[in-house]
């Protein structure tokens, strides 16, 4: 199913009748609509980001849904395609957080490649139909990945935006880990507590102070 470590991890997961179904449905859903981000590109974060190596999870709600801008991980969109506000505003805190140059490019494969696992709770979505996904099971899904992120013996930091992603704390019970939360990047709420956060400072400094390598934030 994904080609690394998680295909052990979430084996059990993939054999539970609910998820045959979703997967199914999301077939279907394909076969019939415009759904993004394209199939190949689903399960990427986890392409992307190991479970052996994970580090830092940025958890988003569902998939961009305008043409061109999905691509699999939470937040990011390819190069060459404008920037959505939410990612402006997560640009403009890292800036402000570590005095990093904001990149030209949108596209956070850079930090995935480094153990940040940028998983939106639902990984599929309908052209032009925020949510359209929503109620398909992939947050079943999503939600047994964070249960089993939880587990890990490792320090893992947790980032969580917006009131959605809240609602997954109660899932980040192992005192090794970290959780920081603030309000959602976007427009409508970054004034309200997401600007002056600080999180990528914060993710750096635990990972230091338990022998891991930060995270270089720079796109």
């Amino acid at each position: 199913m994904i080609g690394n470590d998680w295909d052990i991890v979430l084996e059990n997961e993939f054999k539970k009748d609910y998820f045959y179904k979703l997967l199914k449905t999301v077939q279907l859903e394909y076969s019939k609509k415009t759904i993004y981000p394209s199939k190949k590109q689903v399960f990427r974060a986890f392409r992307y980001t190991s479970y052996k190596d994970l580090k830092v999870v940025i958890l988003g709600q569902d998939p961009y849904h305008g043409e061109g801008e999905a691509e699999g991980l939470s937040f990011s969109v390819p190069k060459g395609i404008k920037r959505p506000p939410s990612l402006n505003n997560i640009f403009k805190e890292l800036h402000d957080d570590l005095g990093l140059n904001i990149s030209d490019s949108s596209s956070l494969v850079p930090w995935a490649k480094q153990g940040v696992l940028l998983l939106n709770t639902v990984l599929t979505v309908e052209k032009d139909k925020a949510g359209s996904h929503k109620d398909l099971g992939w947050q079943i899904f999503t939600d047994e990945v964070i249960k089993k992120i939880n587990e890990k013996k490792e320090p893992v930091v947790f980032i969580l935006w917006g009131n959605y992603a809240r609602s997954k704390k109660k899932f980040i019970t192992n005192p090794k880990h970290l959780v920081i939360e603030s309000a959602h990047p976007s427009p409508l709420s970054a004034y309200n507590g997401f600007f002056g956060s600080k999180p990528f400072s914060k993710t750096n400094d635990f990972l230091i102070k338990n022998n891991l390598r930060p995270i270089n934030w720079q796109i």
